[in-house]
């Protein structure tokens, strides 16, 4: 895959056998990009996404998402995206297909300081890192902190949730 292709289920962004890996600042994306690439990933493997590209990208596909995507959490996370984006989060789009590839991409995230990892399966969208209350994705959930806004502190904790 490279930037000018976009696989896309229902209209929203994703990348099936990739893992997308948000940064909060370039100089972190950067240090993460390095290391994927003295980890022996290809120019061709990982795509950069910066800030205002990602920003476009949520924009179109939530604006052209179908009905469907939105009863799994690919627009919820499109939504994630957006707002990281907006708040000045680069990306990167890394192809990895078997488990040693996609810890090693979920390692390089953790030690990059990245704020989501998330490996994009047929039927799933599995999160790599900790997020919200430091739970992996077992299911979709808006208490496993995977949308947009529970990810980003608009909702609160369960207690707050009415829980």
């Amino acid at each position: 895959m490279d930037s000018t292709e976009r696989p896309d289920a229902y209209g929203v962004f994703k990348p099936v056998g990739h893992v997308i890996v948000s940064f909060p600042t370039q100089a972190d994306m950067q240090g993460g990009l390095s290391a994927l690439q003295t980890g022996g990933f290809a120019n061709d493997e990982v795509i950069v996404y910066s800030p205002d590209q990602m920003k476009r990208q949520a924009e179109t596909d939530i604006a052209h998402a179908g009905m469907l995507a939105s009863i799994g959490q690919d627009l919820n996370l499109m939504k994630a995206n957006l707002d990281l984006a907006e708040r000045g989060h680069s990306f990167l789009v890394v192809r990895a297909t078997t488990d040693e590839r996609i810890q090693q991409v979920a390692d390089i995230a953790r030690r990059f300081n990245a704020t989501r990892a998330q490996k994009y399966g047929i039927f799933l969208i599995e999160e790599l890192i900790e997020v919200g209350s430091g739970e992996t994705q077992v299911f979709e959930s808006a208490d496993r902190g995977l949308d947009s806004q529970t990810r980003l502190g608009v909702v609160g904790d369960t207690e707050r949730m009415g829980r």
